[in-house]
């Protein structure tokens, strides 16, 4: 980057005295944390406080006929037994809509189901109690009389014209649909030397993340204000949308985020159970909290990731590839998830197919249907795996048909690094990638030419071994023209409050939130940087609504670039009202002046003039002293949005390295790779923590993550015992490079980390079993790659 007036020329904005961008420093909350201080909304008590337990239905589509709670309010220790019908006077129905996905449709949903149920798990009625215990206790004596009617399960046939409509006022199953066409499609798969298709299966899966969804709501009649306490990743939406729909001003909501274990888009979501919750605090008049168990979590929490998606890809004999082009169809549960919407996965699959490619030929069709299970949305890297699974897995097959090295067809076909800015078929504008600088140093780490030799010696012996390659691209960074044009109250910008206190030391209140990423460490990072100061000296906010500057929150891989540089300017504007406050105390120039280890000093000789606790003492206690006319102002905020493109996309490669038991079809992984570039690197352990943490998120779907419905709609697997994740057994050593393309966009350069392992984890699995199983002629494009599934494409029983 370019020098900046507050820097000698030749040195970038980010070259401070004692810089802490780019170290590896450790995090402020470890030891609170570590130390089991944490504070979730679980460990949370308030006077009067009630607890709800809802009453699920058991059908996956049912009418309700009638609720018998008489038995269940006579119990000692029941506040109340409450029906969808009766929370409906209170809160308002939500339509998961937005306007630039042109034809996407949602019935209204509730709070609590009022006339049917329409997915296993729904809550049908809300049993409040003085324990969670008694309220358990007493939702079993609740009786409801359901009408079970005929569930819509195969995504296949929801658009059938036999097969029921489940919501009849909207006219079918059909919920969103996309196409695109660029450049000549047809001519370029005529022309082609070969042509390969396949069809690709995606198994739906959850988040599971540590701490399940929790909720505590406070409406004081006497303020007239709600104060929710929530695991949540955006508290503004949040505030905007429990004022929107329970009649209030936003002024009059709350919403504050303390400790969260773990989102990965799972709490960036309006849940019915915690609008219910809201809704019943202040129908009660008294504090309610809910916090979901792991069966409920199971069958509530946004399931993720349940694609069928045809690809074709054409391929000249010199390994060119002409054309792709996808059909993808996906199932959504019975509802668009509001307010973010379960059509955005499959739109960002349309977007991101082929994207690392030259090639400009490409069709797609995106289909979104409706059924009676529970509701898809959002979860890390937002339709990331889907398209990039497709993408590799057909570029491996061209390589198959023409016989060429999986290397070699990508490097031939990746955008090269001195196109940018260039933009993609699907209308995506890259600022600036590096491909093929990601891809040679990936090669270079795994040794890439002495394992192919390697492979071939084990496979003399019987033991097979696989590589796999995927490329892929991240969108990061998302500005307002993501969602700010969509009609929902969703923030692209963030904010950031900086104030001196009277010792010298810095108080920092950001829009972004903490899930465990991190986002405190790379704030005190930035801004202890930008204003100088130890990094020890800075206390970070989070989190609160009455307490930080509107913001968006922390998802789509956004809080170091666009929190990050608010912090950034709000930390420059800062140190320069803290320089023109010592200015004028020791009659200098500011222009003169820097601050370093919290001292004002001589700029170049670092000389130490006066330190910040001794000119703040001063301003804030002495005013009187300094020149009429001058007030020191020590309280700086600044918002920050991207405006030159709607993304900052970050690009990188992984690859897998396993083996296959074609005796047991067990996979083993031995090693995985990523070569990842996110811009500019603030704390290089905390993104290595991500992608791998990443990288395991997208191994899990990909080997054993799955949640198997039956024909009736009912989950079968929804328990801990059942569902499988991944364990530190499981994994293999994550080995992770970076090249860096800081976005010129902020001064800072950062873009985003958080979802780029789980992009491409996955494809690179499946071509690396593909890869070990190609002596046998096996193709397999399904995903979990159980071993019931590879013995069974073995023919092995």
């Amino acid at each position: 980057m370019s020098g900046s007036a507050d820097t000698p020329s030749g040195l970038s904005a980010l070259d401070r005295p004692n810089s802490y961008i780019g170290r590896a420093v450790p995090r402020p909350n470890l030891t609170r944390l570590m130390q089991g201080r944490g504070q979730y909304v679980s460990d949370m008590t308030l006077p009067r406080m009630g607890h709800v337990v809802y009453v699920r239905s058991p059908y996956a589509h049912a009418r309700i006929l009638g609720i018998d709670s008489t038995d269940a309010k006579a119990m000692p220790g029941v506040i109340a037994v409450v029906t969808g019908a009766e929370l409906a006077q209170v809160c308002t129905p939500w339509v998961g809509v937005l306007s630039h996905l042109k034809g996407l449709k949602s019935a209204p949903q509730y709070p609590i189901a009022v006339d049917r149920a329409c997915w296993q798990g729904e809550a049908v009625a809300a049993v409040i109690a003085t324990s969670r215990a008694i309220a358990e206790d007493a939702a079993e004596q609740v009786i409801v009389d359901y009408e079970e009617l005929e569930p819509v399960t195969d995504m296949r046939t929801a658009l059938d014209p036999e097969t029921p409509v489940i919501h009849p006022d909207l006219g079918d199953n059909l919920a969103f649909e996309r196409k695109l066409d660029a450049g000549e499609v047809d001519r370029a798969f005529a022309e082609a030397d070969a042509v390969v298709d396949a069809e690709f299966v995606f198994g739906r899966h959850t988040g599971v993340t540590l701490e399940s969804r929790s909720v505590l709501a406070d409406w004081n009649a006497g303020e007239g204000r709600l104060t929710v306490y929530q695991g949540t990743q955006a508290p503004h939406m949040m505030q905007n949308i429990f004022a929107k729909h329970l009649s209030l001003e936003e002024a009059q909501v709350r919403v504050v985020c303390k400790d969260v274990g773990g989102s990965f888009g799972i709490k960036v979501h309006v849940y019915a159970d915690e609008m219910a919750t809201a809704a019943l605090s202040k129908l009660l008049r008294r504090p309610v909290k809910f916090v979901a168990d792991r069966i409920e979590s199971f069958a509530t929490d946004i399931h993720a990731r349940d694609h069928r998606c045809y690809g074709k890809i054409g391929v000249m004999k010199d390994g060119t590839i002409t054309a792709f082009e996808i059909d993808d169809l996906t199932g959504i549960g019975p509802y668009s998830m509001y307010p973010r919407t379960s059509a955005i996965e499959a739109n960002q699959v349309v977007n991101l197919v082929g994207g690392p490619y030259t090639a400009q030929n490409y069709r797609a069709r995106a289909r979104v249907v409706f059924q009676n299970k529970n509701v898809t949305c959002q979860y890390r890297a937002v339709g990331h795996p889907i398209a990039c699974s497709v993408t590799e897995g057909l570029v491996d097959l061209a390589a198959r048909a023409i016989g060429m090295d999986p290397a070699e067809i990508r490097r031939r076909n990746l955008i090269q690094d001195d196109a940018y800015p260039c933009g993609s078929p699907s209308g995506l504008k890259f600022e600036a990638l590096s491909h093929h600088a990601a891809l040679n140093k990936l090669l270079a780490m795994m040794n890439y030419d002495a394992l192919r030799v390697e492979q071939a010696e084990l496979r003399q012996r019987g033991i097979y071994r696989g590589i796999g390659l995927a490329s892929f691209i991240e969108v990061t960074n998302p500005s307002a023209a993501f969602y700010g044009v969509g009609g929902a109250r969703i923030s692209s910008q963030d904010g950031v409050t900086v104030r001196l206190d009277a010792t010298g030391s810095v108080t920092c209140q950001t829009s972004i939130t903490e899930q465990g990423q991190g986002s405190e460490a790379i704030t005190a990072q930035v801004v202890a940087t930008a204003i100088g100061v130890p990094m020890e000296r800075v206390r970070v906010i989070l989190g609160d609504t009455d307490n930080t500057p509107y913001g968006g929150g922390t998802w789509a891989s956004r809080a170091a670039g666009i929190g990050g540089e608010a912090a950034w300017q709000a930390g420059k504007a800062l140190r320069n009202n803290i320089l023109a406050a010592a200015a004028t105390i020791l009659q200098a120039d500011p222009a003169t002046l820097d601050v370093v280890d919290g001292v004002v000093v001589d700029k170049g000789t670092t000389r130490q003039r006066i330190g910040l606790d001794e000119m703040a003492r001063i301003t804030y206690f002495r005013p009187d002293t300094l020149p009429p006319g001058f007030q020191a102002e020590l309280m700086a905020t600044r918002h920050f949005v991207p405006r030159q493109y709607p993304f900052a996309f970050t690009n990188g490669v992984q690859a897998s390295w396993l083996e296959v038991d074609i005796e047991t079809g067990f996979v083993t992984l031995l090693k995985h790779w990523v070569v990842e570039d996110c811009g500019t690197i603030i704390n290089p352990q905390l993104v290595d923590e991500q992608i791998r943490g990443g990288v395991v998120q997208g191994l899990g779907p990909a080997l054993y993550e799955h949640c198997r419905y039956d024909e009736s709609g009912q989950l079968t697997n929804g328990n801990m015992a059942d569902y499988l994740v991944p364990m530190a057994a499981e994994m293999p050593d994550i080995e992770v490079g970076h090249v860096v393309s800081p976005t010129l966009e902020t001064e800072l350069g950062a873009k985003g980390a958080g979802e780029a392992g789980t992009a491409g984890a996955a494809a690179a699995v499946a071509n690396a079993v593909n890869d070990a199983l190609s002596p046998f002629d096996v193709l397999i494009t399904e995903i979990p790659l159980t071993p019931e599934l590879i013995l069974k494409e073995l023919k092995r029983f």
